[in-house]
């Protein structure tokens, strides 16, 4: 079927003319090179393509280009007034100002737009828009006023793609010019045998089947799995439960009772300030009174062997609801429902947190934190250890040091390293410590041990799938998706 066509010399061409899927078409052609008719020479290509985004603004039109025709019409305009003429996010509107701002085509001040171009700008093409039309885009064939364009485009999520997409070249042999010109005429076989071919021999008797080269390539097929980042926390949630725990769970919305307070962190501390933990302009209700006069008493006073931070502890500072910083609110939220007849005990979380950081590499607003609690009359700093081990030998990491390390609401605490073999370094992983008893005693009106540990999650699971950067955890990059390894450990 694609004998006559291979003057074509491309894979899309040949498909489009023979009404076959590209898939059988590789398939003929790889046919044909083993039996020296063609032979294909694989090249990788990078090309711009247009993302999610980009296609809808390709459509509809760029935001800043929205905005312009707004401004040119009015000259000035006042941000909600930008927002709502224009349908525009937020995000948009703080893109679009960013983009006209740049191009010296707008002022901002007390809070209104102005225009500060002239008329004709506004019916010219941006280098973005001109761009954006010629997508899809060679990446070695671009003019240094793409190359411009592509850049700023690259500020902004999911307008651009950059892929690297397999090109095959057609070179056809001097056995296959001949077989070409001999006008081979297809016949019909039979591809599949199933049920009904089999039904009866008029179907099969005397037919031709057609051959298979099983050792032939084939394109890829990627079947339905789970975000590589689910598999590793689905992992890590089998480890635990098999270690004998018991998961907890709860909402990323806390009060700053759960957050801080039932933790032993003092309401001056700058963890609980905006620029850390991300604050929700609500008030929460504060648990039952027998805890919070607990709390309070801890915080004020002191207990068992302590004398508290020494200061007024306001309620009202306590009710402040926030993202939670950690997933150890958790923690503290099971230690006041447990009774004398549930120990001992041992809990686990794994969840996402939320932090004011500065974004690079190894750090997010975002962090995946795996958590754990041990309640028992008789354990000690060994049993932390010896748990924190186990668990890391279970990810994978055979290698495990400790070291001496300081919380707020854990004393003694340690810091765990993980050898990280390609690095040929120790890497931090694991932090731990036993709850001090302004913790546990608050919570369970008796100081019984508790060992407890943090470890960030996310750092595992870069060095399992070899990933340089945590922003990939969030990117919808399907063509990494598909080809990221599956979590498979005995």
């Amino acid at each position: 079927k694609i004998l006559h066509l291979l003057d074509e010399k491309k894979v899309e061409d040949i498909s489009k003319k023979s009404n076959l899927e590209k898939a059988a078409v590789l398939r003929a052609l790889e046919y044909l090179q083993n039996k020296g008719i063609v032979k294909l020479n694989y090249s990788k290509e990078k090309t711009i393509e247009l993302g999610v985004n980009g296609a809808f603004y390709k459509k509809k039109g760029l935001p800043e280009r929205r905005l312009m025709n707004l401004l040119g019409d009015n000259r000035v305009l006042t941000f909600d007034e930008a927002k709502n003429l224009g349908k525009l996010s937020d995000e948009e509107l703080k893109a679009s100002m960013g983009a006209l701002k740049n191009k010296a085509l707008i002022e901002i001040n007390n809070g209104k737009l102005i225009f500060t171009g002239h008329k004709e700008e506004i019916t010219k093409n941006t280098l973005e828009e001109l761009f954006i039309d010629m997508l899809p885009l060679k990446y070695d064939e671009m003019s240094p006023e793409q190359a411009f364009a592509l850049k700023n485009l690259q500020k902004r999520k999911n307008i651009v793609e950059i892929n690297d997409k397999q090109k095959i070249d057609i070179e056809v042999t001097d056995i296959g010019s001949k077989l070409m010109k001999a006008k081979i005429k297809p016949e019909a076989m039979i591809e599949v045998i199933d049920s009904e071919l089999l039904k009866s021999e008029k179907n099969w008797k005397g037919k031709k089947f057609r051959r298979y080269d099983v050792s032939s390539p084939v394109p890829a097929v990627y079947g339905g799995k789970r975000h590589f980042v689910n598999q590793g926390i689905d992992y890590a949630r089998k480890v635990w439960t098999e270690m004998g725990f018991k998961e907890m769970e709860g909402n990323m919305v806390q009060g700053s009772f759960w957050n801080f307070d039932a933790l032993f962190t003092a309401q001056d501390h700058p963890v609980r300030e905006l620029q850390d933990t991300f604050f929700i302009n609500k008030k929460v209700k504060l648990p039952d009174k027998k805890i919070v006069d607990a709390v309070k008493k801890a915080h004020e006073t002191g207990t068992t062997g302590s004398k508290g931070w020494g200061y007024k502890w306001d309620e009202e500072d306590a009710k402040k609801m926030c993202l939670r910083t950690h997933t150890t609110c958790l923690s503290a939220q099971t230690l006041a429902k447990l009774k004398p007849e549930d120990l001992p005990a041992k809990f686990f979380a794994i969840g996402w947190s939320f932090r004011n950081e500065t974004i690079d590499w190894c750090h997010g607003f975002e962090l995946l934190q795996t958590e754990g609690i041990v309640v028992d009359e008789n354990a000690n700093f060994k049993n932390l250890l010896g748990y924190l081990k186990q668990f890391a030998k279970k990810m994978g990491f055979e290698k495990v040091r400790f070291r001496p390390a300081y919380f707020p609401y854990t004393e003694p605490s340690v810091e765990g390293d993980v050898w990280n073999e390609e690095k040929q370094e120790w890497v931090e992983y694991l932090a731990a410590g036993m709850f001090r008893p302004e913790v546990s005693e608050a919570l369970m009106g008796k100081a019984i041990p508790v060992l407890a540990w943090g470890p960030g999650f996310g750092r595992m699971l870069m060095q399992f799938y070899e990933v340089k950067d945590l922003r990939e955890f969030q990117e919808n990059n399907i063509t990494k998706l598909r080809n990221m390894k599956m979590w498979v450990k005995n």
